[in-house]
């Protein structure tokens, strides 16, 4: 089994990484870090930088979440998937038979996740693998 946590540097994400790196080391699981990257469109060149970007900027996140999740002695893998957020972290989570998917929040409202898609929401509708929402500190 595995922890897996999407990760995109927002200030939601970075307190779910404690609580992720907490929870791998307590049931001595890896963790699965997952930055979801689908870029708008599907052919060309605009599609294709914009790809790119997305890949560098999430190269970039779990690079980061990785050295945290090492510096704590909790084995971590990183991966870049061409979907949207929840979907990768969905399907993260199947290949690797995880026991939660972990993801932070923003302190939304539940009316704005519902018209603006959060994906803490999608994935509490979506997703048969438990979810550990963390919320941001206050």
């Amino acid at each position: 089994m595995s922890i897996v946590l999407g990760y995109d540097e927002s200030p939601g994400a970075r307190r779910a990484l404690s609580v992720a790196i907490e929870v791998s080391a307590s049931f001595g699981e890896p963790l699965v870090l997952v930055y979801g990257a689908a870029a708008p469109g599907s052919l060309g060149e605009e599609y294709q930088a914009h790809r790119d970007a997305l890949h560098q900027a999430g190269r970039v996140a779990l690079d980061h979440a990785l050295q945290e999740a090492e510096q704590a002695g909790v084995p971590a893998t990183v991966e870049i998937i061409d979907r949207k957020p929840a979907q990768a972290l969905i399907d993260a989570a199947s290949r690797h038979d995880a026991r939660f998917i972990v993801v932070g929040t923003w302190g939304e409202s539940p009316m704005r996740g519902v018209l603006l898609g959060s994906t803490p929401h999608k994935l509490l509708h979506l997703s048969s693998t438990p979810v550990l929402c963390v919320p941001i500190e206050h």
